[in-house]
């Protein structure tokens, strides 16, 4: 039987293409980067994009569903093939995928140049080719405990559906029922994967650093309930942004959540700022959460999108940064250790987060600190496409042959 490595090194074409992780990290960043790079001059008014979309929800879509949307799927078509003990998508069949990707975010762009509908076409059809590619994957391999993150995945499929659906009535997409819809299926997806791989994680490297408290076991009783809490609170949040039964029901998922983070051992990991980092991210999980509950119940403390960029910048933000991090020093044979770079980035990305939410509460410097918010964002990006890029896309000497 062809093995994984023997099939990675039996193509020839650009290294790239040899692994899921590869094209779409080094995509995602760079969308990141350039699409940050496009909305600060669009957010002044000194440039206009042909698109349908209105600025700010081009801009939210973008970042949503355009960035996300290539993370979720090279972290899927990295580790499905690890859990079902099947090959991955290597090669042209994967080139062609992030094409797909690039071609969503292209029509995107220049939507009001092209038929109606057509850009939607486009769009949708990378989420739904690559849900039937991991949905064959997990059948085939009979892994059927991640089905879940299939489920989650079409529900990010059908939150973009619905977000096109809006901007083509005229909706203010960027407050709109697709955004929560897939903002929501982003944050679960962070709940679930997360809480597999942070306390793992930990767990592995605080046992190498000799005795001392190690996290708690992944999903056990507490975490099922917390889970269903967040489930709960996040299917209100899509219904009724603003009831007062949301807001209970966000707070309470934002507590049981900030206790689920203190069962992993964080505090042991500052030696490790790539472990640090992902109790980092997680933590913007429950403070998305507490911060909309106090946003709904003393409106205007906040303003609503930047206690919502708690979970779109920094849950979403941090966490993906630290899996892309990590992901890629572990799958391209490089010590598992975060350097001055690295560290520099992470930085950039909190300073980009807590800048957009402090927008939302000292409104007479909102311009200054959105400006601080987008060049920090363009400089994590960036800078991981600058620091890690090397490794994406070539291989160590040693794979080839």
């Amino acid at each position: 039987m062809t093995t994984t490595a023997e099939q990675m090194r039996a193509w020839t074409g650009p290294a790239i293409l040899t692994y899921g992780f590869r094209p779409f990290f080094f995509g995602a960043a760079i969308w990141a980067a350039l699409a940050m790079t496009l909305w600060v001059p669009m957010l002044s008014g000194h440039l206009t994009l042909p698109t349908a979309f209105d600025p700010v929800s081009w801009h939210a879509h973008e970042f949503l569903f355009g960035y996300l949307g290539a993370v979720i799927a090279g972290f899927l078509l990295t580790a499905v093939p690890n859990w079902t003990g099947r090959l991955p998508i290597v090669g042209w069949p994967l080139g062609g995928l992030f094409l797909l990707w690039l071609a969503g975010r292209v029509a995107v762009a220049m939507s009001s140049n092209l038929p109606t509908g057509l850009a939607a076409t486009v769009d949708l059809s990378f989420p739904l080719v690559l849900a039937a590619a991991i949905g064959r994957e997990i059948v085939a391999g009979k892994n059927w405990r991640n089905l879940i993150v299939l489920a989650m995945l079409a529900v990010f499929a059908l939150g973009n559906g619905l977000y096109h659906w809006e901007a083509a009535r005229g909706d203010y997409a960027a407050q709109g029922y697709g955004l929560r819809l897939g903002l929501a299926a982003g944050v679960m997806m962070i709940a679930v994967i997360g809480g597999r791989i942070v306390p793992s994680f930990t767990r592995n490297w605080l046992v190498r650093r000799g005795p001392g408290k190690l996290p708690a076991a992944p999903m056990q009783g507490f975490d099922k309930v917390a889970l269903l809490a967040l489930l709960a609170a996040l299917l209100m949040w899509i219904a009724l942004p603003t009831s007062l039964v949301t807001a209970v029901l966000l707070g309470l998922a934002g507590a049981l959540h900030a206790i689920r983070l203190a069962r992993w051992a964080g505090i042991r990991t500052a030696a490790e700022p790539l472990v640090l980092v992902l109790h980092a991210g997680y933590a913007f999980l429950p403070l998305g959460a507490i911060a909309l509950a106090a946003e709904i119940l003393m409106p205007g403390v906040f303003g609503m999108a930047a206690a919502q960029h708690l979970w779109m910048g920094g849950a979403v933000g941090l966490m993906t940064l630290a899996v892309m991090t990590r992901a890629t020093l572990g799958h391209t044979g490089q010590e598992l250790h975060a350097g001055p770079g690295t560290v520099a980035i992470y930085l950039a990305l909190v300073t980009a987060v807590l800048a957009r939410v402090a927008a939302g509460v000292w409104t007479d410097e909102a311009m200054a600190l959105h400006s601080l918010a987008g060049v920090a964002w363009i400089g994590a990006f960036g800078g991981y496409a600058v620091l890690y890029g090397r490794f994406l896309l070539r291989l160590p000497p040693a794979k080839r042959i």
